[in-house]
């Protein structure tokens, strides 16, 4: 089953990648938020899938046994909140980026390179 998980995982972020390599930026938007989600199955599998044993200490115990890693855990809900974050970050920036040139094609993308607002531009080429 750990083989499964990790082929799919492993699927998802070639899949990403290849999103992510392409010149559309909502493409581009949607491989970022799959790495994400590869990342993070990747993660849940380096931390042990199931435990055989409830996470309760025992009477008389001082110690839990065997049992899943709350690293683990505590990693992958940090790692859904970055996520989310750059996802929400990017979809503003490619908004921007169509409000402005019309365009989701990355190669007719210039407002990095571009300086002031095209009213402010237009009044400099005069």
């Amino acid at each position: 089953m750990t083989l499964l998980y990790g082929a799919v995982g492993a699927g998802i972020i070639a899949c990403a990648l290849y999103m992510i390599l392409s010149r559309n930026l909502v493409k581009m938007l949607l491989g970022f938020s799959m790495l994400a989600t590869g990342v993070n199955i990747l993660i849940f599998l380096a931390g042990r899938i199931q435990s055989r044993q409830p996470p309760i200490v025992g009477e008389g115990q001082h110690a839990l046994g065997e049992s899943a890693d709350p690293i683990t855990q505590a990693l992958i809900l940090t790692a859904i909140v970055i996520g989310f974050a750059l996802t929400v970050m990017l979809a503003v920036l490619v908004l921007r980026a169509w409000r402005h040139s019309h365009s989701i094609d990355a190669r007719n993308v210039d407002s990095a390179e571009a300086l002031g607002t095209p009213q402010e531009r237009e009044l400099t080429d005069d």
